[in-house]
Protein backbone atom coordinates (compact mmCIF):
# COMPACT_ATOMS: atom_id res chain seq x y z
CA UNK A 1 0.00 0.00 0.00
CA UNK A 2 1.50 3.22 -1.08
CA UNK A 3 1.34 5.90 2.24
CA UNK A 4 0.27 8.87 -0.41
CA UNK A 5 -1.96 6.45 -2.41
CA UNK A 6 -4.39 9.26 -4.41
CA UNK A 7 -7.50 7.11 -4.11
CA UNK A 8 -10.72 9.01 -6.34
CA UNK A 9 -10.58 11.17 -9.10
CA UNK A 10 -11.86 13.79 -6.22
CA UNK A 11 -8.67 13.20 -4.51
CA UNK A 12 -6.53 13.30 -7.85
CA UNK A 13 -8.57 17.01 -8.89
CA UNK A 14 -7.65 17.70 -5.32
CA UNK A 15 -4.44 17.31 -4.95
CA UNK A 16 -3.63 19.07 -8.65
CA UNK A 17 -5.44 21.88 -8.03
CA UNK A 18 -3.45 22.29 -4.29
CA UNK A 19 -1.46 25.88 -4.06
CA UNK A 20 2.16 26.27 -2.81
CA UNK A 21 3.06 28.81 -0.77
CA UNK A 22 5.32 30.07 -3.97
CA UNK A 23 1.26 30.29 -5.66
CA UNK A 24 -0.32 31.58 -2.84
CA UNK A 25 2.72 34.27 -2.66
CA UNK A 26 2.42 35.36 -6.67
CA UNK A 27 -1.49 36.23 -5.84
CA UNK A 28 -0.55 38.74 -3.08
CA UNK A 29 1.96 39.97 -5.47
CA UNK A 30 0.30 40.21 -8.62
CA UNK A 31 -2.51 42.92 -9.93
CA UNK A 32 -5.28 42.51 -11.57
CA UNK A 33 -7.62 39.19 -12.17
CA UNK A 34 -7.16 35.86 -14.26
CA UNK A 35 -8.74 34.57 -17.87
CA UNK A 36 -8.12 31.15 -18.66
CA UNK A 37 -8.64 30.62 -22.16
CA UNK A 38 -9.44 27.14 -23.42
CA UNK A 39 -10.07 26.53 -19.66
CA UNK A 40 -12.39 22.83 -20.78
CA UNK A 41 -9.43 20.78 -22.15
CA UNK A 42 -7.44 18.41 -20.08
CA UNK A 43 -5.00 20.95 -17.77
CA UNK A 44 -7.74 23.91 -17.95
CA UNK A 45 -9.86 22.58 -15.12
CA UNK A 46 -7.58 21.99 -12.40
CA UNK A 47 -5.22 25.13 -13.31
CA UNK A 48 -8.47 27.49 -12.78
CA UNK A 49 -9.21 25.62 -9.36
CA UNK A 50 -5.52 26.22 -8.68
CA UNK A 51 -5.63 29.74 -9.65
CA UNK A 52 -8.81 30.76 -7.27
CA UNK A 53 -7.57 28.89 -4.40
CA UNK A 54 -4.30 30.16 -4.34
CA UNK A 55 -6.09 33.77 -4.75
CA UNK A 56 -8.48 32.99 -1.87
CA UNK A 57 -5.38 32.28 0.22
CA UNK A 58 -3.72 35.08 -0.53
CA UNK A 59 -6.80 37.50 0.10
CA UNK A 60 -8.50 40.58 -2.26
CA UNK A 61 -10.85 39.34 -3.88
CA UNK A 62 -9.26 38.91 -7.20
CA UNK A 63 -11.43 37.35 -10.31
CA UNK A 64 -10.61 34.04 -12.19
CA UNK A 65 -12.57 33.36 -15.38
CA UNK A 66 -12.36 30.29 -16.95
CA UNK A 67 -13.51 30.39 -21.36
CA UNK A 68 -14.18 27.51 -23.24
CA UNK A 69 -16.52 26.31 -26.04
CA UNK A 70 -18.07 24.08 -23.16
CA UNK A 71 -18.93 20.99 -24.82
CA UNK A 72 -19.09 19.43 -21.28
CA UNK A 73 -21.97 20.94 -18.94
CA UNK A 74 -20.35 18.64 -16.42
CA UNK A 75 -17.37 20.89 -16.77
CA UNK A 76 -18.35 23.98 -16.45
CA UNK A 77 -20.70 23.10 -13.23
CA UNK A 78 -17.81 22.06 -12.09
CA UNK A 79 -15.81 25.35 -12.60
CA UNK A 80 -18.65 27.24 -11.18
CA UNK A 81 -18.79 25.18 -7.61
CA UNK A 82 -15.49 26.17 -7.09
CA UNK A 83 -16.31 29.59 -7.73
CA UNK A 84 -14.92 30.05 -10.76
CA UNK A 85 -17.24 32.58 -13.48
CA UNK A 86 -17.63 30.66 -16.84
CA UNK A 87 -17.51 32.41 -20.65
CA UNK A 88 -18.80 30.03 -23.35
CA UNK A 89 -16.52 31.31 -26.30
CA UNK A 90 -15.78 29.77 -29.94
CA UNK A 91 -12.00 31.24 -30.47
CA UNK A 92 -12.20 31.27 -33.66
CA UNK A 93 -15.44 33.46 -33.82
CA UNK A 94 -14.12 37.07 -34.17
CA UNK A 95 -17.40 38.58 -32.78
CA UNK A 96 -17.29 36.24 -29.44
CA UNK A 97 -13.60 37.00 -28.96
CA UNK A 98 -14.16 40.63 -29.26
CA UNK A 99 -16.66 40.26 -26.82
CA UNK A 100 -14.76 38.66 -23.71
CA UNK A 101 -13.75 40.61 -20.72
CA UNK A 102 -10.29 42.43 -20.77
CA UNK A 103 -8.23 41.44 -18.25
CA UNK A 104 -4.46 41.63 -16.51
CA UNK A 105 -3.66 38.43 -16.76
CA UNK A 106 -4.70 35.95 -19.73
CA UNK A 107 -3.29 32.06 -19.82
CA UNK A 108 -4.06 30.94 -23.38
CA UNK A 109 -4.26 26.76 -23.68
CA UNK A 110 -6.78 26.77 -26.27
CA UNK A 111 -4.83 24.03 -29.03
CA UNK A 112 -5.79 20.97 -31.11
CA UNK A 113 -3.71 18.36 -31.11
CA UNK A 114 -5.97 14.89 -31.87
CA UNK A 115 -7.12 14.24 -35.01
CA UNK A 116 -4.97 16.44 -36.32
CA UNK A 117 -4.02 14.19 -39.51
CA UNK A 118 -7.48 14.14 -40.64
CA UNK A 119 -8.46 17.34 -40.15
CA UNK A 120 -4.98 19.66 -40.49
CA UNK A 121 -7.18 22.64 -42.19
CA UNK A 122 -8.82 22.70 -38.06
CA UNK A 123 -5.16 22.19 -36.56
CA UNK A 124 -3.75 25.40 -38.09
CA UNK A 125 -6.83 27.67 -37.68
CA UNK A 126 -6.97 26.64 -34.27
CA UNK A 127 -3.42 26.91 -33.55
CA UNK A 128 -3.24 30.13 -36.02
CA UNK A 129 -6.04 32.06 -36.74
CA UNK A 130 -7.30 31.50 -33.30
CA UNK A 131 -4.15 32.81 -31.40
CA UNK A 132 -4.23 35.96 -33.61
CA UNK A 133 -7.69 36.67 -32.91
CA UNK A 134 -6.58 36.65 -29.23
CA UNK A 135 -3.59 38.47 -29.49
CA UNK A 136 -5.16 41.14 -30.85
CA UNK A 137 -8.19 41.09 -28.01
CA UNK A 138 -5.45 41.08 -25.46
CA UNK A 139 -2.85 42.94 -26.28
CA UNK A 140 -2.36 45.02 -23.03
CA UNK A 141 -2.54 41.88 -21.21
CA UNK A 142 0.12 39.61 -19.45
CA UNK A 143 -0.39 36.07 -21.56
CA UNK A 144 1.34 32.88 -20.90
CA UNK A 145 0.85 30.95 -23.85
CA UNK A 146 0.67 27.21 -23.67
CA UNK A 147 3.01 25.41 -26.57
CA UNK A 148 5.06 22.22 -26.63
CA UNK A 149 8.53 20.55 -27.15
CA UNK A 150 7.41 19.70 -30.03
CA UNK A 151 8.27 22.48 -31.75
CA UNK A 152 11.98 21.50 -31.72
CA UNK A 153 13.73 18.80 -33.82
CA UNK A 154 14.36 14.96 -32.62
CA UNK A 155 17.69 14.52 -30.93
CA UNK A 156 20.21 11.79 -29.34
CA UNK A 157 19.63 10.84 -26.45
CA UNK A 158 23.05 11.37 -25.27
CA UNK A 159 23.07 14.99 -26.34
CA UNK A 160 20.50 15.41 -23.82
CA UNK A 161 17.33 18.13 -24.32
CA UNK A 162 16.73 21.00 -26.75
CA UNK A 163 17.72 24.26 -24.77
CA UNK A 164 15.42 27.65 -25.35
CA UNK A 165 17.75 28.94 -27.47
CA UNK A 166 17.86 26.02 -29.99
CA UNK A 167 16.05 27.06 -33.46
CA UNK A 168 12.79 25.67 -33.85
CA UNK A 169 12.83 22.51 -36.35
CA UNK A 170 9.04 21.47 -35.80
CA UNK A 171 8.25 18.04 -37.72
CA UNK A 172 4.58 17.29 -39.27
CA UNK A 173 2.01 19.34 -39.66
CA UNK A 174 0.90 19.44 -35.95
CA UNK A 175 4.33 21.03 -34.97
CA UNK A 176 4.95 23.30 -37.42
CA UNK A 177 0.45 24.62 -36.71
CA UNK A 178 2.00 24.99 -32.95
CA UNK A 179 5.41 27.19 -34.25
CA UNK A 180 2.85 29.57 -36.19
CA UNK A 181 0.37 30.38 -33.05
CA UNK A 182 4.37 31.39 -30.82
CA UNK A 183 5.18 33.33 -34.08
CA UNK A 184 1.37 34.99 -33.78
CA UNK A 185 2.37 35.65 -30.03
CA UNK A 186 5.85 37.06 -30.62
CA UNK A 187 4.66 39.59 -33.34
CA UNK A 188 2.34 41.18 -30.99
CA UNK A 189 5.31 41.20 -28.56
CA UNK A 190 7.84 42.70 -30.86
CA UNK A 191 5.27 45.36 -32.71
CA UNK A 192 2.58 46.01 -30.02
CA UNK A 193 4.58 45.32 -26.37
CA UNK A 194 2.23 42.48 -25.43
CA UNK A 195 4.05 40.86 -22.08
CA UNK A 196 4.32 36.58 -23.54
CA UNK A 197 5.84 33.95 -21.95
CA UNK A 198 5.74 30.71 -24.50
CA UNK A 199 5.19 27.74 -22.09
CA UNK A 200 6.69 24.65 -24.38
CA UNK A 201 5.68 22.08 -22.45
CA UNK A 202 6.18 18.11 -22.48
CA UNK A 203 4.82 16.05 -21.67
CA UNK A 204 2.24 16.90 -18.47
CA UNK A 205 1.22 14.00 -16.29
CA UNK A 206 -2.31 12.98 -14.54
CA UNK A 207 -2.91 9.94 -13.54
CA UNK A 208 -5.96 9.31 -15.81
CA UNK A 209 -3.61 10.40 -19.22
CA UNK A 210 0.10 10.95 -20.19
CA UNK A 211 3.01 9.13 -21.26
CA UNK A 212 3.38 7.02 -17.61
CA UNK A 213 -0.63 6.18 -18.37
CA UNK A 214 -0.12 5.22 -21.78
CA UNK A 215 3.48 2.47 -20.65
CA UNK A 216 1.32 0.92 -17.56
CA UNK A 217 -1.86 0.81 -19.28
CA UNK A 218 0.23 -1.57 -21.93
CA UNK A 219 2.20 -3.09 -20.13
CA UNK A 220 -1.17 -3.94 -17.69
CA UNK A 221 -3.18 -5.50 -20.65
CA UNK A 222 -0.26 -7.15 -21.80
CA UNK A 223 0.40 -5.16 -25.11
CA UNK A 224 3.45 -4.57 -26.58
CA UNK A 225 5.33 -1.00 -26.02
CA UNK A 226 6.34 0.35 -28.80
CA UNK A 227 10.66 1.58 -28.27
CA UNK A 228 10.96 3.49 -31.81
CA UNK A 229 10.84 6.47 -29.47
CA UNK A 230 13.09 5.54 -26.62
CA UNK A 231 12.86 7.88 -23.92
CA UNK A 232 10.73 10.89 -22.68
CA UNK A 233 10.39 14.08 -20.61
CA UNK A 234 7.42 14.14 -17.93
CA UNK A 235 5.89 16.36 -15.52
CA UNK A 236 3.53 16.12 -12.93
CA UNK A 237 0.53 18.59 -14.16
CA UNK A 238 0.07 19.81 -10.50
CA UNK A 239 4.04 21.48 -10.52
CA UNK A 240 2.85 22.26 -14.69
CA UNK A 241 0.22 24.19 -12.88
CA UNK A 242 1.87 25.86 -10.77
CA UNK A 243 4.98 26.90 -12.97
CA UNK A 244 2.07 28.39 -15.43
CA UNK A 245 0.54 30.21 -12.95
CA UNK A 246 3.80 31.83 -11.49
CA UNK A 247 5.01 32.59 -14.94
CA UNK A 248 2.44 35.03 -15.24
CA UNK A 249 5.35 37.32 -13.75
CA UNK A 250 7.87 36.48 -16.23
CA UNK A 251 6.14 37.71 -18.96
CA UNK A 252 7.92 40.24 -21.56
CA UNK A 253 8.56 42.03 -24.27
CA UNK A 254 10.08 40.34 -26.48
CA UNK A 255 8.84 37.14 -25.47
CA UNK A 256 10.18 34.99 -22.90
CA UNK A 257 10.25 31.12 -24.27
CA UNK A 258 10.39 28.62 -21.14
CA UNK A 259 10.69 24.49 -21.40
CA UNK A 260 8.53 23.26 -18.85
CA UNK A 261 8.92 19.14 -18.30
CA UNK A 262 10.79 17.60 -15.55
CA UNK A 263 14.79 17.01 -15.03
CA UNK A 264 14.73 13.37 -15.92
CA UNK A 265 15.60 11.80 -19.32
CA UNK A 266 12.88 8.93 -18.46
CA UNK A 267 14.00 5.27 -20.71
CA UNK A 268 10.64 3.60 -22.15
CA UNK A 269 12.20 0.35 -21.50
CA UNK A 270 13.16 1.14 -18.23
CA UNK A 271 9.93 2.24 -17.25
CA UNK A 272 7.71 -0.49 -18.41
CA UNK A 273 10.08 -2.65 -17.13
CA UNK A 274 9.00 -0.57 -13.71
CA UNK A 275 5.55 -1.34 -14.44
CA UNK A 276 6.31 -4.98 -15.46
CA UNK A 277 7.64 -5.44 -11.73
CA UNK A 278 4.63 -3.31 -10.00
CA UNK A 279 2.22 -6.10 -12.17
CA UNK A 280 3.64 -9.24 -12.03
CA UNK A 281 3.73 -9.30 -15.90
CA UNK A 282 6.88 -9.19 -17.53
CA UNK A 283 6.52 -6.70 -20.52
CA UNK A 284 6.63 -7.48 -24.44
CA UNK A 285 7.90 -5.04 -26.58
CA UNK A 286 7.93 -4.03 -30.31
CA UNK A 287 10.01 -2.15 -33.03
CA UNK A 288 13.80 -1.71 -32.73
CA UNK A 289 15.07 0.72 -29.87
CA UNK A 290 15.73 4.10 -31.83
CA UNK A 291 18.09 6.53 -30.70
CA UNK A 292 16.37 10.03 -31.16
CA UNK A 293 13.55 11.45 -28.87
CA UNK A 294 11.76 14.60 -28.67
CA UNK A 295 13.44 15.87 -25.13
CA UNK A 296 13.30 19.18 -23.23
CA UNK A 297 16.11 20.92 -20.74
CA UNK A 298 13.97 23.00 -18.59
CA UNK A 299 16.98 23.80 -16.40
CA UNK A 300 15.89 27.46 -16.98
CA UNK A 301 12.72 26.84 -15.60
CA UNK A 302 14.28 25.15 -12.45
CA UNK A 303 16.17 28.03 -11.84
CA UNK A 304 13.53 30.73 -12.07
CA UNK A 305 10.37 28.87 -10.34
CA UNK A 306 12.07 25.96 -8.25
CA UNK A 307 12.28 22.19 -8.70
CA UNK A 308 8.83 20.20 -9.19
CA UNK A 309 6.89 18.98 -6.18
CA UNK A 310 6.39 15.96 -7.17
CA UNK A 311 9.43 13.69 -8.29
CA UNK A 312 9.65 10.98 -10.60
CA UNK A 313 9.93 7.58 -8.34
CA UNK A 314 6.62 8.81 -6.65
CA UNK A 315 4.90 9.89 -10.00
CA UNK A 316 6.10 5.99 -11.54
CA UNK A 317 3.97 5.02 -7.58
CA UNK A 318 1.02 7.04 -8.13
CA UNK A 319 0.29 5.97 -11.59
CA UNK A 320 1.16 2.44 -11.51
CA UNK A 321 -1.50 2.20 -7.87
CA UNK A 322 -3.93 4.11 -10.34
CA UNK A 323 -3.88 1.73 -12.70
CA UNK A 324 -3.73 -1.52 -11.66
CA UNK A 325 -6.78 -0.66 -9.15
CA UNK A 326 -9.06 0.66 -12.50
CA UNK A 327 -8.74 4.30 -12.05
CA UNK A 328 -10.35 6.99 -14.61
CA UNK A 329 -8.74 7.23 -17.24
CA UNK A 330 -9.58 9.87 -19.95
CA UNK A 331 -8.57 7.78 -23.41
CA UNK A 332 -6.43 10.19 -24.81
CA UNK A 333 -3.07 9.08 -25.68
CA UNK A 334 -0.37 11.05 -26.06
CA UNK A 335 1.23 9.11 -29.35
CA UNK A 336 4.52 10.07 -27.68
CA UNK A 337 6.15 7.18 -30.05
CA UNK A 338 5.42 8.89 -32.84
CA UNK A 339 8.35 10.39 -34.71
CA UNK A 340 6.74 11.60 -37.88
CA UNK A 341 4.82 14.05 -37.05
CA UNK A 342 1.65 12.25 -37.94
CA UNK A 343 -0.42 12.41 -34.77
Amino acid sequence: MIADRIHSVTELEERLSRPSPADCSLMKRLEGDILILGAGGKMGPSLAKLAKRAADAAGGGRRIRAVSRFGSNAARRELESAGISTIACNLLDRDEVGALPLCENVLYLAGRKFGSQDRPDLTWAMNAIAPSLVADHFRGSRMVVFSTGNVYSFRDIAAGGSRESDEPAPVGEYAQSCLARERVFEYYARELGTKCLLFRLNYAVDLRYGVLVDIARKVFGREPVDLSVPAFNVIWQGDANSYALRSLELCSSPAEILNVTGSETVRVRETAEFFGERFHCPPRFQGGEGREALLSDSSHARSLLGHPAVALPELLDWVADWVASGGETLNRPTHFEVADGRF
